[in-house]
């Protein structure tokens, strides 16, 4: 009789921590896929607004250095000064671009992956 009822007692422990495991295993799926489709449409808006962008700074750049052309009496000069202000732009990234990229985009996937 005691025997009978130890081997209840660890059936039940057994199913019990089947039916555990069971749930954690499916808390950290749907944990994994919130963090992914997070991730993944963060991602996306991240690449649709720098393609927008993108578009923008290419027309917005024709029109200055046409503009400028027009100043100077000189096509050739309007194209030279927006590339002249796109590297002074290039380096000024480059000598800062730890602070700018790296922070910014550490603070928002550590939103996405830790906030519950």
């Amino acid at each position: 009789m005691p025997f009978q009822h130890l081997k209840e007692n660890a059936e039940d422990i057994q199913e019990k921590l089947k039916n555990l495991v069971d749930s954690n295993v499916a808390y950290y799926k749907l944990w994994l896929f919130k963090v992914l489709m997070k991730s993944t449409t963060l991602l996306l808006k991240v690449v649709l607004m720098l393609l927008l962008f993108t578009l923008f700074l290419l027309f917005a750049s024709v029109a200055l250095a046409l503009y400028l052309g027009e100043l100077l009496n000189s096509n050739v000069l309007g194209f030279l000064s927006v590339g002249g202000i796109y590297i002074v732009l290039l380096l000024i990234v480059f000598f800062m671009k730890d602070k700018i990229v790296e922070g910014r985009v550490l603070e928002k996937f550590s939103k996405v992956f830790f906030n519950e």
